[in-house]
């Protein structure tokens, strides 16, 4: 009843929906032995957002977001006739539950500031690799965008970050861009190396992007 009476008494709208764009780069952080990032990857997410108003200043954003996420690492492994590195280069996609606080400063000549914190969870629909492997420096092997799905974990749970500003268009209607760091907390690997088995695969997928929505 208290929320419902704050919805009643504010002069925002008790609720907005909107859609997003949002180049982002991302990056693998192994955390296995031999295994090793190598730099960041240019991916893209959209997704449709909904801001939820609880009281002045406080927003609830959630909806849902289609992530394409890259990466690029190499370790080690064998085909069971040949040992060396494999390099790959990963392209995963998610669908993403975002669950975010938001803090807005009061706005003033049609622009406010915000800043964000929450919880994803992301669901693998999908994850292709581009792997060349190497025996010293000979190419053993090269593949072009083989399906890899059942070698990552199905979820991926996520700490969000991100400040930006919005922007009054008139009427409800409102332009927000901002930066989002989203920080894989659990390893979306699964299974043990294969030239070691006592090693268990660990990485986390980290990306930041730059994110512009519409809201009315």
């Amino acid at each position: 009843m208290l929320i419902f009476s704050q919805f009643i008494q504010a002069q925002e709208k008790a609720f907005r929906f909107g859609f997003k764009a949002a180049p982002n780069l991302g990056w693998m952080k192994p955390n296995s032995e031999g295994y090793a990032s190598d730099g960041v990857k240019m991916g893209f997410s959209w997704g449709f957002i909904g801001d939820i108003y609880l009281m002045e200043n406080y927003w609830f954003n959630t909806g849902f977001n289609v992530i394409f996420l890259q990466g690029k690492y190499h370790y080690p492994y064998t085909d069971s006739e040949t040992t060396g590195i494999l390099n790959r280069s990963l392209s995963a996609k998610y669908i993403q539950l975002p669950l975010v606080f938001k803090m807005k400063t009061e706005e003033k000549n049609a622009m406010s500031f915000y800043g964000e914190i929450g919880f994803g969870l992301g669901f693998l629909i999908g994850a292709n690799a581009s792997d060349t492997f190497y025996e010293g420096s000979v190419l053993i092997d090269e593949t072009i965008k083989a399906d890899v799905s059942n070698e990552y974990r199905l979820t991926r749970e996520s700490l969000i970050l991100g400040i930006g500003m919005e922007y009054s268009l008139g009427s409800s209607n409102k332009i927000s861009t901002g930066f989002r760091f989203d920080n894989n907390f659990f390893d979306i690997l699964k299974d043990q190396n294969t030239v070691d088995s006592s090693i268990e695969q660990k990485a986390i997928s980290n990306f930041i992007e730059l994110q512009v929505s519409f809201l009315f």
